[in-house]
């Protein structure tokens, strides 16, 4: 099942301990930040089902300095409510893990994979594509809302065949750990990423 088209990005009421909507003035890098809200999802579920996926060709990547970025419209990005400012260290900062808990089975994200294939007119050797959460679920990002998971192609220079080589990876790894350490406020962290994750670490001042 597909999206007649690429659905418009709603931004709507997050709350604002999830997506940190209104102004800060002091704190960690990112307290200053003034945004829109980033769109809620259903948060985990117990049993997840293959999310409808926005129609095939109507997606298109952008491309910073060769490394893809994914369509705003077709994948605005989407947080998990619950894991809020206040509560990291019981949630994505836990010990023992916190995202494997969470995380969708490959036989759902498989077949959401392909579609979101189409969705990106993504061709060739699937194995080297990775289907990423844009905010990542150790940033509070959504399991499995469509918009919060687009294909990722292979980075620039990747050898055809060799699988997954994601940039983005590490990217989200630091801001985690960032967020964890009280260096970067979580809303600030999910908004760098959902802009830009190319330049995500440089805007909170983390490389």
């Amino acid at each position: 099942m597909v999206l007649a088209g690429c659905p418009p990005t709603s931004l709507g009421n997050s709350s604002a301990g999830a997506s940190g909507g209104g102004t800060h003035s002091a704190g960690p890098s990112g307290a200053g930040w003034a945004w829109r809200a980033i769109a809620v999802g259903a948060g985990p579920q117990r049993t997840y089902a293959v999310q409808q996926q926005p129609a095939a060709g109507s997606c298109h990547y952008r491309y910073l300095r060769g490394e893809p970025l994914g369509d705003p419209k077709c994948t605005p990005g989407a947080v998990f409510p619950a894991v809020t400012q206040a509560n990291p260290k019981s949630t994505i900062c836990r010990r023992g893990g916190y995202t494997s808990g969470i995380r969708p089975s490959t036989s759902v994200t498989g077949r959401e994979k392909k579609l979101n294939a189409a969705s990106y007119g993504l061709t060739g050797r699937m194995g080297d594509a990775e289907y990423d959460h844009l905010i990542s679920l150790q940033l509070g990002g959504d399991p499995n809302d469509y918009r919060n998971l687009w294909v990722e192609p292979a980075d620039p220079g990747h050898k055809k065949g060799a699988g997954v080589n994601n940039a983005q990876d590490p990217v989200e790894t630091k801001l985690h750990t960032a967020v964890c350490k009280g260096q970067v406020i979580l809303a600030a962290a999910q908004k760098a990423i959902v802009t830009d994750w190319t330049t995500a670490l440089s805007r909170l001042g983390l490389g």
